[in-house]
């Protein structure tokens, strides 16, 4: 039976019925049915907690610059699912999409395999398919039990790690970070982004058990930003006043470790140039993370305490307070540590429910902003919540829509005539 694009969506969405299923058995016998592309590919895998999908974009950038088709797989999408697998910077066609669940749904049918687990297939397919030589994989959740866990890459790389999903990778620091490096692998370089004091051992531990390289930010390369621009130096390498088009001193140290990781294979081999790292830097996007729309609105995906601290070093930076804040949460997010991090910049908050199963009462938020003083009102959709915001406003302030990626997704359909293709390069 032939699936149109809907049907076979509709099919993918429904294996969310499985939750989320930790461990690695189900995605061997899956690709191993398929004829393991992920042998066939050389990968970068990059885990963490914020900043994983910035840096992977960095890195497709940077090949695509550099001439060298590359695949790309991340997680979640903004708009369409196509956005998840990419080859040389763009989506995958929804026929392709179609195929290749085809391809793998009766081998999925008969192991009971989650929705990440198939979708982690089918991007590695795909990339062996198309016959592109490297692949850059994005970490959906931890990483010792990630479906993306079952490959042997060329180079990991660790973005910051926080507090996240503590159901199911722990509620301290270190247990969340042994669960990262759980992607380290013998005789694979690890590079690791700027970390917070009790991570770094739990990497070196790590590092030092399987006897690899492990290049730390701060004392393997280091990075420094001006107003504009940022300087990132290694051992071997040094890139001065790169200016980037992603705002924020985060994305910088996002950048920063993407050009740590091309030099770094630069150095093994790779044909690329510092001018095509730069280039690449300069030219990368990432909708929906500190993303100015026209009119004074601000987009951001910040979701956690670890991305509101980012968000809210942004603003101090920018100057920017009296906020209209529209705001939901996912149920399983520390939405109280979230808004505590933003309210000191906001005026009015506009809270609503993200377009997921289970969120955050909007009552919550409204009475934890309204005991600090800050105006504060329930909507019932995110659509209702952005009029209002922008009817109340003046033409000077600011409305800020954060807290969750999905209630970005939906107001940035509502915003935008084109949402259809999302490219990472600009």
């Amino acid at each position: 039976m032939a699936y149109n694009y809907r049907d076979s969506l509709d099919y993918l969405y429904s294996l969310q019925f499985f939750g989320i299923k930790l461990g690695l058995e189900n995605i061997r016998e899956l690709l191993d049915r398929v004829g393991n592309p992920q042998e066939h590919l050389r990968i970068i895998h990059i885990a963490g907690t914020n900043g994983k999908g910035s840096t992977a974009a960095a890195l497709a950038s940077i090949f695509h610059t550099a001439g060298i088709p590359a695949g790309l797989y991340t997680s979640p999408h903004l708009h369409s699912f196509t956005e998840r697998i990419r080859i040389d910077s763009q989506q995958i066609a929804e026929a392709e999409v179609v195929e290749l669940i085809e391809m793998l749904r009766p081998h999925a049918e008969a192991l009971r395999t989650t929705f990440f687990e198939f979708t982690t297939a089918m991007a590695l397919l795909c990339f062996y398919r198309r016959g592109v030589q490297w692949a850059i994989l994005e970490t959906g959740l931890g990483g010792r039990l990630d479906a993306t866990n079952v490959v042997i890459p060329e180079l990991c790389l660790i973005t910051p790690i926080a507090l996240d999903h503590t159901a199911y990778l722990g509620t301290e620091l270190a247990e969340v970070a042994a669960e990262k490096a759980g992607i380290f692998k013998s005789a694979v370089a690890v590079i690791s982004g700027y970390q917070d004091a009790d991570v770094k051992p739990i990497l070196q531990q790590r590092a030092a058990q399987l006897n690899i390289p492990l290049l730390q930010f701060g004392h393997d390369y280091h990075w420094r930003s001006e107003i504009d621009s940022f300087t990132v130096t290694g051992a071997i390498f040094s890139l001065d006043k790169v200016k980037p088009a992603l705002p924020g001193v985060h994305q910088q140290q996002n950048l920063a470790l993407a050009a740590a990781a091309m030099s770094y294979l630069s150095s093994r081999g790779l044909e690329i140039s510092l001018a095509e790292i730069r280039e690449g830097l300069e030219k990368v996007c990432w909708p929906g993370r500190l993303e100015w729309l026209p009119e004074r609105i601000l987009l951001d995906g910040a979701h956690n305490p670890a991305g509101a601290k980012k968000l809210a070093a942004y603003l101090q930076q920018q100057n920017l307070d009296k906020l209209h804040l529209v705001v939901g949460c996912k149920a399983d997010k520390q939405s109280s540590e979230l808004l505590s991090e933003l309210l000191p910049f906001v005026s009015h908050v506009y809270a609503t429910h993200p377009p997921v199963d289970e969120v955050v009462p909007t009552e919550e938020l409204v009475q934890q902003a309204s005991e600090l003083g800050v105006w504060a009102r329930e909507f019932p959709d995110p659509i209702m919540a952005i009029q209002a915001a922008l009817e109340n406003r003046s033409v000077k302030e600011t409305v800020l829509v954060a807290g969750s990626l999905f209630l970005v997704a939906a107001i940035r359909e509502f915003l935008l005539q084109d949402v259809d293709s999302l490219a990472i390069t600009s």
